[in-house]
Protein backbone atom coordinates (compact mmCIF):
# COMPACT_ATOMS: atom_id res chain seq x y z
CA UNK A 1 0.00 0.00 0.00
CA UNK A 2 0.88 3.42 -0.60
CA UNK A 3 2.63 5.57 2.23
CA UNK A 4 0.24 8.30 1.28
CA UNK A 5 -2.54 5.76 1.93
CA UNK A 6 -1.60 4.25 4.59
CA UNK A 7 -1.21 7.63 6.44
CA UNK A 8 -4.54 8.55 5.76
CA UNK A 9 -6.12 5.70 7.26
CA UNK A 10 -4.03 5.94 10.23
CA UNK A 11 -5.23 9.49 10.90
CA UNK A 12 -9.00 8.30 10.29
CA UNK A 13 -8.23 5.64 12.46
CA UNK A 14 -7.57 8.34 14.95
CA UNK A 15 -10.61 10.61 14.43
CA UNK A 16 -8.74 12.69 11.81
CA UNK A 17 -12.05 12.51 8.92
CA UNK A 18 -10.85 15.57 6.88
CA UNK A 19 -7.83 12.61 6.14
CA UNK A 20 -10.81 11.27 3.97
CA UNK A 21 -10.48 14.39 1.85
CA UNK A 22 -7.07 12.91 0.77
CA UNK A 23 -8.02 9.85 -0.77
CA UNK A 24 -11.09 11.66 -2.49
CA UNK A 25 -8.72 13.78 -4.45
CA UNK A 26 -6.39 10.82 -5.20
CA UNK A 27 -8.89 8.50 -6.37
CA UNK A 28 -11.69 10.35 -7.34
CA UNK A 29 -10.81 11.07 -11.03
CA UNK A 30 -9.79 6.90 -11.62
CA UNK A 31 -13.09 5.72 -9.97
CA UNK A 32 -15.02 8.67 -11.86
CA UNK A 33 -13.24 7.46 -15.11
CA UNK A 34 -14.36 3.67 -14.36
CA UNK A 35 -17.62 4.32 -14.09
CA UNK A 36 -18.06 5.96 -17.50
CA UNK A 37 -16.63 2.61 -18.81
CA UNK A 38 -18.49 0.44 -16.83
CA UNK A 39 -22.00 2.62 -16.45
CA UNK A 40 -22.00 4.23 -19.82
CA UNK A 41 -22.99 7.78 -18.66
CA UNK A 42 -21.66 11.07 -16.51
CA UNK A 43 -24.49 10.92 -14.54
CA UNK A 44 -24.73 7.43 -13.55
CA UNK A 45 -20.85 7.54 -13.23
CA UNK A 46 -21.08 10.76 -10.79
CA UNK A 47 -23.50 8.23 -8.48
CA UNK A 48 -21.48 5.70 -8.35
CA UNK A 49 -18.32 7.74 -7.60
CA UNK A 50 -20.72 9.31 -4.75
CA UNK A 51 -21.78 5.50 -3.77
CA UNK A 52 -18.27 4.18 -3.79
CA UNK A 53 -17.07 7.00 -1.67
CA UNK A 54 -19.73 6.95 1.02
CA UNK A 55 -19.23 3.55 1.12
CA UNK A 56 -15.19 3.95 1.36
CA UNK A 57 -15.93 6.31 4.30
CA UNK A 58 -18.57 3.92 6.03
CA UNK A 59 -16.47 1.09 6.45
CA UNK A 60 -12.53 2.77 6.33
CA UNK A 61 -12.13 2.22 9.84
CA UNK A 62 -12.69 -1.66 9.60
CA UNK A 63 -10.04 -1.35 6.57
CA UNK A 64 -7.04 -4.27 7.33
CA UNK A 65 -5.38 -3.08 4.57
CA UNK A 66 -4.76 -7.30 3.07
CA UNK A 67 -5.14 -5.51 -0.23
CA UNK A 68 -4.08 -1.80 -1.58
CA UNK A 69 -6.51 1.51 -0.75
CA UNK A 70 -7.04 1.52 -4.75
CA UNK A 71 -8.08 -2.32 -5.09
CA UNK A 72 -10.38 -1.99 -2.01
CA UNK A 73 -12.14 1.04 -3.92
CA UNK A 74 -12.12 -0.28 -7.01
CA UNK A 75 -13.78 -3.48 -5.57
CA UNK A 76 -16.67 -1.36 -4.02
CA UNK A 77 -17.23 0.32 -7.23
CA UNK A 78 -17.43 -3.05 -9.03
CA UNK A 79 -19.75 -4.10 -6.64
CA UNK A 80 -21.87 -0.63 -6.96
CA UNK A 81 -21.58 -1.32 -10.35
CA UNK A 82 -22.88 -4.72 -10.74
CA UNK A 83 -25.76 -4.62 -8.23
CA UNK A 84 -27.27 -1.07 -9.73
CA UNK A 85 -26.87 -3.17 -13.53
CA UNK A 86 -29.08 -5.59 -12.04
CA UNK A 87 -31.42 -3.23 -11.42
CA UNK A 88 -31.35 -2.24 -15.21
CA UNK A 89 -29.84 1.49 -14.48
CA UNK A 90 -26.45 1.26 -15.94
CA UNK A 91 -28.08 0.21 -19.33
CA UNK A 92 -25.17 2.42 -21.99
CA UNK A 93 -26.06 5.57 -22.63
CA UNK A 94 -22.76 7.37 -22.87
CA UNK A 95 -20.45 6.75 -25.88
CA UNK A 96 -16.28 7.02 -25.15
CA UNK A 97 -14.15 8.61 -27.05
CA UNK A 98 -10.73 7.35 -27.68
CA UNK A 99 -9.03 10.09 -25.29
CA UNK A 100 -11.13 8.24 -22.81
CA UNK A 101 -9.08 5.38 -24.01
CA UNK A 102 -5.70 5.94 -24.69
CA UNK A 103 -4.81 8.38 -21.76
CA UNK A 104 -1.31 8.59 -23.85
CA UNK A 105 -1.85 11.04 -26.67
CA UNK A 106 1.62 10.47 -28.64
CA UNK A 107 0.12 6.78 -29.08
CA UNK A 108 -2.24 8.62 -31.63
CA UNK A 109 -0.57 11.77 -32.50
CA UNK A 110 3.15 11.67 -31.73
CA UNK A 111 4.01 14.77 -30.43
CA UNK A 112 5.33 17.88 -32.80
CA UNK A 113 3.13 16.56 -35.77
CA UNK A 114 -0.04 18.80 -36.51
CA UNK A 115 -3.11 16.55 -36.51
CA UNK A 116 -4.58 16.65 -40.45
CA UNK A 117 -8.27 17.15 -40.48
CA UNK A 118 -8.70 13.38 -41.87
CA UNK A 119 -6.73 11.93 -38.95
CA UNK A 120 -8.88 13.57 -36.68
CA UNK A 121 -12.14 12.52 -38.28
CA UNK A 122 -10.23 8.68 -38.73
CA UNK A 123 -9.60 9.24 -34.57
CA UNK A 124 -13.42 10.03 -33.82
CA UNK A 125 -14.70 7.00 -35.91
CA UNK A 126 -12.11 4.64 -33.92
CA UNK A 127 -13.27 5.95 -30.77
CA UNK A 128 -16.84 5.57 -31.64
CA UNK A 129 -16.42 2.33 -32.71
CA UNK A 130 -14.22 0.94 -29.62
CA UNK A 131 -17.06 2.14 -27.69
CA UNK A 132 -19.97 0.48 -29.52
CA UNK A 133 -17.45 -2.78 -28.91
CA UNK A 134 -16.97 -2.13 -25.30
CA UNK A 135 -20.79 -1.13 -24.51
CA UNK A 136 -21.69 -4.80 -26.33
CA UNK A 137 -19.42 -6.75 -24.45
CA UNK A 138 -21.33 -8.33 -21.49
CA UNK A 139 -20.52 -7.05 -18.11
CA UNK A 140 -18.75 -9.38 -16.70
CA UNK A 141 -16.01 -9.64 -19.21
CA UNK A 142 -16.13 -5.63 -19.93
CA UNK A 143 -15.41 -5.44 -16.35
CA UNK A 144 -12.10 -7.43 -16.22
CA UNK A 145 -11.04 -5.41 -19.75
CA UNK A 146 -10.93 -2.38 -17.99
CA UNK A 147 -9.81 -3.42 -14.63
CA UNK A 148 -6.75 -5.12 -16.32
CA UNK A 149 -6.35 -3.41 -19.72
CA UNK A 150 -7.51 0.40 -18.90
CA UNK A 151 -7.05 0.95 -15.71
CA UNK A 152 -3.44 -1.19 -15.11
CA UNK A 153 -4.69 -3.52 -12.65
CA UNK A 154 -2.54 -6.59 -12.46
CA UNK A 155 -4.59 -10.34 -13.05
CA UNK A 156 -3.91 -10.82 -9.01
CA UNK A 157 -5.49 -7.46 -8.69
CA UNK A 158 -8.47 -8.10 -10.93
CA UNK A 159 -8.86 -11.35 -9.04
CA UNK A 160 -8.77 -9.64 -5.52
CA UNK A 161 -10.85 -6.77 -6.34
CA UNK A 162 -13.75 -8.94 -8.22
CA UNK A 163 -13.38 -12.14 -6.27
CA UNK A 164 -12.54 -14.05 -8.50
CA UNK A 165 -9.37 -16.63 -9.34
CA UNK A 166 -6.41 -15.80 -11.31
CA UNK A 167 -8.07 -18.40 -13.82
CA UNK A 168 -11.37 -16.81 -13.93
CA UNK A 169 -9.94 -13.32 -14.57
CA UNK A 170 -7.19 -14.53 -17.37
CA UNK A 171 -9.94 -16.66 -19.24
CA UNK A 172 -13.14 -13.55 -19.21
CA UNK A 173 -9.52 -11.72 -20.15
CA UNK A 174 -9.59 -13.65 -23.16
CA UNK A 175 -12.69 -13.35 -24.06
CA UNK A 176 -13.15 -9.87 -24.31
CA UNK A 177 -10.12 -9.30 -25.89
CA UNK A 178 -11.02 -11.64 -28.91
CA UNK A 179 -14.35 -10.33 -28.74
CA UNK A 180 -13.32 -6.83 -28.67
CA UNK A 181 -10.57 -8.33 -31.61
CA UNK A 182 -13.21 -9.28 -33.89
CA UNK A 183 -15.86 -6.39 -32.97
CA UNK A 184 -12.97 -4.01 -34.51
CA UNK A 185 -11.34 -6.94 -37.62
CA UNK A 186 -10.65 -4.49 -40.45
CA UNK A 187 -10.64 -1.45 -38.28
CA UNK A 188 -7.52 -1.52 -36.82
CA UNK A 189 -5.45 -2.77 -39.14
Amino acid sequence: MKDEDREAISRIKRGDTRAFESIIKRYEKKIFNFGLRMCGSEEDAKDLLQNTFMTAYSYIKRFRGEAGLSTWLYKIASSVCLKRRRKGKFEPRYELSLDDIVEDESIVQPQGVPALPDREVIRGEIGELINRALQELPAKYRIVLVLRDMEGFSAKEVARTLGLGQEAVKSRLHRARVFMREQLRGVMQ
